[in-house]
């Protein structure tokens, strides 16, 4: 059984007619985002844009939302999230806004509607460190960077 929390959200003027983010199956992790752009635009090869979703959230306390790149615009165009992936905090109030980035060799349109991204909640914890003068051991040690190659 998968656990649901109730989440508020505001669509801003002018987007009602753009769906919430949303499961695309029962057992999907993220729900898409869509592309809340008054009119089409293009981002050029090695152009990034910031495009707005027309949401805002009001995140419980102890959750976060990570915003993730759909595979497919990465499989299919090269377009990926430049900041990958985006935190959302509990306390954030602005719009959801995707920074999409085009690698692809052609420029790709971002049309009214389109899935741009995924959204997936977590829930968080707070760290409290325990400052110490040495670390347990461990077999792998301070080993890191390609080591195990």
């Amino acid at each position: 059984m998968i656990e649901e929390i109730r989440v508020c959200v505001r669509r801003l003027p002018g987007t009602e007619d753009l769906a919430l983010p949303s499961y695309m199956t029962r057992q999907a992790a993220g729900m898409d985002l869509f592309a809340a752009v008054a009119e089409g635009t293009t981002i050029l090869p090695g152009e990034r844009k910031l495009i707005p979703t027309g949401v805002v959230v009001a995140l419980p306390e102890g959750y976060e939302a990570e915003v993730r790149p759909r595979s497919g615009l990465a499989l299919k165009y090269g377009v990926t999230l430049v900041n990958t992936p985006g935190t959302i905090d509990a306390d954030y109030r602005g719009e959801i806004g995707v920074i999409l980035i085009n690698h692809g060799s052609a420029p790709f349109a971002v049309r009214r509607g389109d899935r741009i991204a995924q959204m997936v909640v977590h829930r968080v914890c707070r760290v409290v460190w325990d400052a110490r003068d040495a670390l347990s051991p461990t077999e792998r040690g301070n080993g890191g960077f390609g080591h195990t190659c």
